[in-house]
C-alpha cells in the first residue's frame, strides 16, 4: 500500500496554535461584526411598519426603535457563544407602576398583530434576508482576525 506524508507549512501551524489562545478574543468580535448587519437591518424593517397601515395617525415616539440593540458576545452553557439583537427594557417612559408595556411586548404585537391589528412582521424577515450578508461579515471579520495573528 502506498503511503503520503504531507506537512503542513511552519507559518500555517503557527498562526493555528496562536488562534487557539486567541479564541476568546476573536470570536466576540467576529460575531459582533455579523450582529450589526442583523441589527442594521432588524432597525430598517422595524422603522418601515411602525406606523404604516394604521386606522388612526401614529404616535410612535421612537422609543421602540431606539431600544433596539445588540448584546454583548456571551457564551452559553452548552459553550456557544453567540450575540443577540433585542430591545431594552424597562421602557423609557413607561409607569413605574407596573401599567406601562415593555418594548419586548410591543414589538411582539407589532410582529405578530393582535384582534384588530394586523401583523406587521420585521424580525422574521430581517432574518432571512440577512443571513448571507452576516456570514459574509463573520467571515470577512475572521479572515481580518487571522491576519493579524
Amino acid at each position: 500500500m502506498a503511503k503520503a506524508t504531507i506537512q503542513m507549512p511552519e507559518n500555517f501551524l503557527r498562526k493555528i496554535s496562536t488562534l487557539e489562545k486567541r479564541t476568546d478574543d476573536i470570536v466576540p468580535r467576529v460575531l459582533e461584526a455579523g450582529g450589526e448587519v442583523m441589527l442594521a437591518r432588524v432597525k430598517s424593517n422595524l422603522r418601515a411598519v411602525i406606523g404604516k397601515g394604521t386606522k388612526y395617525d401614529s404616535r410612535s415616539t421612537g422609543t421602540l426603535a431606539a431600544a433596539l440593540g445588540l448584546s454583548d458576545a456571551l457564551v452559553d452553557r452548552e459553550g456557544n457563544h453567540n450575540v443577540k439583537v433585542g430591545f431594552s427594557e424597562p421602557r423609557r417612559g413607561a409607569r413605574r407602576s407596573g401599567g406601562g408595556s415593555s418594548n419586548a411586548m410591543l414589538a411582539n404585537i407589532i410582529e405578530h398583530g393582535k384582534h384588530g391589528q394586523p401583523a406587521k412582521p420585521f424580525l422574521k424577515p430581517a432574518k432571512s434576508s440577512a443571513k448571507n450578508a452576516c456570514i459574509e461579515a463573520m467571515m470577512s471579520k475572521l479572515e481580518e482576525e487571522l491576519g493579524r495573528i
